[in-house]
């Protein structure tokens, strides 16, 4: 049937069959879809509906740019001492908020100083004042380290609320250091709210004990060493170097310690048990420290090789604490705190409003675009309309696939593209009428040439609307883009329907009809 083989009429009618199959979700009773396996609900879910439509928590998190430039700081300080000492130059190093005082004994030594701190790093700016150099990141290296860590975090957070079970929650960047976190169907977002707040940042030192926190804290501190706070252990000193650090772990989870109490056991990647067989080997006898975020919580000895790479973390743990912290190792320490610079809960009432409005809306145009098809072109108004049908079915299986997640936006889009649906139709059964009016009566004729004929002008109309559709994408962030994909989703189906199914439909009615001629 003039150029549609066996092999292509099984295609598009496959197409369709996946289509309606998985839209099926989307009208299952939630106690039957629930009863399905979770491998299988991993690929045949719903359409989500987004924050606006079903409610739930928005959150708004900024990164602490001055934590993060004081920490990076830090280290950088710990990567000059020594190579100041190495090369004989004293000096005494202070790290002021987001600056390091370099106070040099010498001050001949000035130039060597200026020359070897900028070799550790050729983002610094440094400023000499008599014997004193002030260093300072570039504005350009805060910003390449502040967007560096956005992004960081971003892939953070999402591990962590993932790890919550939180469904469909949408993360994003915004601006140069916040991030959106968008959670539907949550309406107490204190637990995440509070898990957000964690850095996490774990690392293990070996116990100064040459030092007690008493000396120290009257300033007899090596430069080496370093004053902490604990939970329970009140003050302790500690080495500064880093046994192993937390980026090294490889899993964590909720345990019980050797008396019945709530723990954490945790396992090092195959470089992080190297390192913490080595240490534990060379200092049985010492103690180890575990530090997070700037707290020991444990501070245990020593007492023989530690091999594999395994261990326990014990202290003052509920099992919803254990839990918690075994979550946040698991998911990665974040590069610096997030702050909670916005924080609303969006209630399902406005949602339910807006799903029966967008709804409503979705089924008066498309009654309308039925009834004006119906009117005008009469039988082939049927057909077209029977391809719009086929549109809906498709698009609704496309969102699923894909597992989108339908926002107020997202709903206009369907609305929006119900309407532009029908402009293909419209051009196809025109062309048809226009060779009608130039003598072409064979129904077959008739079709063929109606589709070659328009198909330059459908596919000019759909072309740029979906250029348009991909801009909204690209450029666009949370509901802008949730438009644009389901408006470029909604053209790339109206285009199948209208060239693939219509062909498909009016070729069977040909074939078994046999019509002498076309009534438009």
């Amino acid at each position: 049937m003039f150029g549609y083989s066996k092999f292509k009429i099984g295609a598009i009618c496959f197409v369709l069959m996946l289509g309606i199959f998985f839209c099926i979700p989307n009208f299952l009773p939630e106690a039957t879809y629930n009863r399905l396996s979770p491998k299988m609900k991993s690929w045949f879910h719903p359409v989500t509906l987004g924050l606006d439509l079903q409610g739930g928590s928005y959150l708004l998190m900024e990164v602490d740019t001055k934590s993060l430039l004081k920490e990076q700081m830090e280290a950088l300080s710990d990567v000059i001492r020594p190579a100041l000492r190495e090369d004989k130059i004293y000096a005494k190093i202070a790290v002021v908020d987001d600056s390091i005082q370099v106070k040099l004994v010498n001050a001949s030594q000035l130039a060597d100083a200026r020359e070897l701190i900028r070799k550790q790093n050729n983002g610094l700016d440094i400023v000499a004042e008599g014997s004193t150099l002030t260093v300072k990141f570039t504005e350009k290296a805060v910003a390449e380290m502040t967007e560096q860590a956005v992004d960081q975090s971003v892939e953070i957070v999402r591990r962590r609320v993932d790890e919550l079970g939180t469904k469909e929650p949408q993360i994003q960047k915004q601006g140069i250091n916040r991030i959106v976190i968008q959670l539907p169907g949550v309406q107490d977002p204190s637990e995440i709210k509070a898990l957000m707040g964690k850095t996490a940042k774990m690392t293990f030192h070996l116990v100064d004990e040459d030092t007690t926190p008493q000396a120290a804290q009257m300033g007899k501190l090596s430069p080496d060493s370093m004053l902490m706070t604990g939970d329970e252990t009140g003050y302790i000193v500690l080495k500064r170097a880093v046994v192993v650090g937390g980026e090294q772990l490889e899993d964590a989870r909720q345990s019980y310690g050797e008396s019945g109490e709530p723990a954490v056991s945790f396992k090092f990647k195959s470089m992080g048990a190297k390192k913490f067989a080595k240490a534990t080997e060379e200092n049985i006898g010492r103690r180890l420290a575990i530090v997070l975020d700037g707290k020991v919580i444990s501070a245990p000895q020593i007492n023989s090789k530690i091999p594999g790479g395994n261990g326990i973390i014990t202290g003052n743990f509920t099992v919803q604490s254990a839990n918690d912290l075994a979550l946040l190792l698991r998911s990665g320490a974040l590069p610096a705190p997030l702050l909670v610079a916005e924080e609303r809960v969006v209630g399902p009432g406005l949602g339910e409003d807006s799903i029966k409005a967008g709804t409503t809306a979705c089924l008066i145009g498309l009654a309308a675009v039925f009834i004006f098809m119906l009117f005008v072109y009469r039988w082939m108004g049927i057909v077209a309309d029977l391809t719009l049908l086929a549109n809906g079915v498709l698009l609704l299986a496309a969102l699923s696939l894909l597992n989108a997640t339908l926002t107020l936006p997202g709903l206009a889009g369907v609305a929006l593209t119900i309407g532009m649906a029908v402009d293909a139709n419209i051009l196809i059964l025109e062309r048809m009428k226009e060779e009608m009016m130039h003598g072409v009566t064979v129904p077959v004729e008739v079709l063929k040439r109606g589709f070659q004929g328009s198909f330059s002008a459908i596919l000019d109309g759909q072309l740029t609307t979906l250029f348009a559709a991909l801009f909204l994408f690209w450029f666009g962030s949370g509901p802008v883009r949730g438009f644009g994909v389901t408006l470029g989703l909604g053209l790339a189906t109206s285009l199948f329907a209208a060239i693939f199914v219509n062909k498909l439909i009016l070729m069977a009615w040909i074939a078994v009809k046999k019509p002498k001629k076309i009534n438009l």
